[in-house]
């Protein structure tokens, strides 16, 4: 096995720099600043700050708006999760079954991830429009007036078709990988122990697809905490009012609109423990349990 070869020991640092540079500067950097506004009372004009300790902390867990939307959070990560992570399993298991123009098949179903978030909102604000859009008229037909920004409801629902549309062709991809990577001596000898294909999907299958299906697992709940903001911010249009609103949502309309600096940093440092918590869990506890071979 070759190893790259370099004349100086700091060549690789110097080669790494560039990129260690930007997650210091555009990561860890603001980090750093947001756990230490979490402390503080913060003048929305940057004249001062009054050290407030964990004040901001237990205002948030004492404000029942928080945790409504923290609920709502949990249901729509959830419902996001379940949705992509399934539609694209059903989609890889049927791709990798095609012969036929499968290169076609296969870019139809992964185009959408090259779609901007707010642009992916956008198709949805159109096609839930209240007046001629095509899944309003839709439900319409079945006597139910969808009512997008004004129904709790209704808005919730399109804010998880949204983010479940745009998160399926990454999840697509993955399991298509997964399916093409399982040996074809397997699948042979699977076909011999079982002739029904559900029970080779689940006894064999399934199986087999575990590692990815629990990295996609984590990577999707980051995704619908943090990722689906530009989503959601182009179906609410800017005016959350009484809709549904995650909590990275409400970290911008509280630290933007609600000048609550403090506040709003307090609730990032919360998102990102838990980010961190969940990544944890997947190296720390999941893999662990996971067999590869």
């Amino acid at each position: 096995m070759k190893r790259a070869g370099f004349d100086h020991k700091y060549i690789p640092i110097l080669l790494l720099l560039p990129q260690l540079l930007i997650i210091a500067v555009f990561f860890y950097w603001p980090s750093v600043q947001a756990v230490k506004m979490s402390f503080f009372l913060e003048d929305p004009w940057g004249f001062g700050s009054t050290f407030v300790g964990l004040e901001n902390y237990q205002t948030i867990f004492s404000n029942k708006e928080y945790m409504k939307n923290a609920w709502f959070t949990v249901w729509f990560s959830t419902a996001v999760c379940f949705f992509s992570l399934a539609f694209a399993l059903l989609f890889a298991v049927k791709a990798d079954k095609v012969i036929r123009g499968a290169k076609t098949y296969r870019t139809f179903l992964m185009w959408v991830y090259a779609v901007a978030p707010p642009v992916a909102g956008f198709i949805f604000v159109i096609m839930f429009n209240q007046r001629w859009g095509p899944i309003t008229e839709l439900f319409g037909l079945f006597g139910y007036d969808l009512r997008i920004g004004v129904n709790y409801y209704d808005t919730a629902g399109a804010m998880i078709a949204a983010s479940v549309w745009k998160q399926i062709p990454i999840n697509f991809i993955f399991f298509l990988s997964g399916l093409q990577s399982i040996p074809k001596s397997v699948r042979e000898a699977a076909l011999i122990d079982n002739r029904s294909a559900s029970g080779r999907f689940w006894d064999v299958t399934f199986p087999l697809l575990a590692p990815t299906g629990f990295f996609l697992l984590i990577t999707n709940i980051t995704y619908s905490l943090f990722d689906t903001f530009g989503t959601l911010d182009t179906i609410m249009r800017g005016e959350p009012g009484n809709n549904p609103m995650t909590l990275v949502y409400k970290v911008y309309v509280d630290g933007f609109r609600g000048n609550d600096l403090g506040g709003s940093s307090a609730q990032s440092v919360i998102l990102m423990v838990l980010v961190l918590a969940l990544t944890i869990f997947q190296f720390r506890m999941v893999e662990k349990r996971i067999h590869y071979t």
